[in-house]
């Protein structure tokens, strides 16, 4: 695989670093620092960020504010203001991005590519088509043309509405 310098990924990559008995997802909520933690829109039992390394521009992610690791451990009103609160997130993507499609998924377990085991989370990404082009299918690299400040700046106000 070739490699494309970019030294501006460290801060985002070292900061993402899990520290042992701690989870993101519980803690970024608690810390009520909603910008500099990503986080777009608060509902009652879960809520919407952005992804800090994203495979496109306004990849989000819904996740409870309780811990649980798995979507039948979640309590019915949780689940479903989860789906709730994807089906806006769908919304707000495309009308803010007016994508060619949607891509919804939860990886439950290490074993099905959870990043984050313990703490279940749908991801929403905007596609369109053409976006696997040859950075990503023959560079392995992927390229997102806005900053995260810009995404929270946009779908924030978007999710407001």
């Amino acid at each position: 695989m070739d490699r494309l310098w970019s030294p501006w990924r460290y801060q985002y990559v070292s900061a993402a670093s899990p520290v042992p008995g701690r989870c993101i997802f519980c803690d970024k909520p608690a810390e009520n620092q909603d910008k500099e933690n990503l986080l777009v829109y608060r509902g009652v039992r879960n809520y919407a960020l952005l992804n800090l390394f994203p495979y496109t521009t306004g990849h989000l992610m819904i996740a409870p504010y309780t811990h649980v690791s798995t979507l039948e451990e979640a309590d019915n009103e949780t689940a479903a203001e989860l789906m709730v609160l994807t089906r806006k997130a769908e919304r707000v993507l495309r009308l803010v991005y007016k994508p060619h499609g949607i891509n919804l998924g939860m990886n439950i377990g290490a074993a099905a590519g959870a990043g984050v085991a313990g703490h279940i989370h749908m991801h929403v990404l905007p596609r369109w088509s053409g976006d696997a082009n040859f950075m990503t299918t023959v560079a392995e690299t992927r390229v997102v043309p806005e900053a995260l400040e810009e995404t929270w700046r946009k779908l924030s106000a978007a999710f407001a509405d």
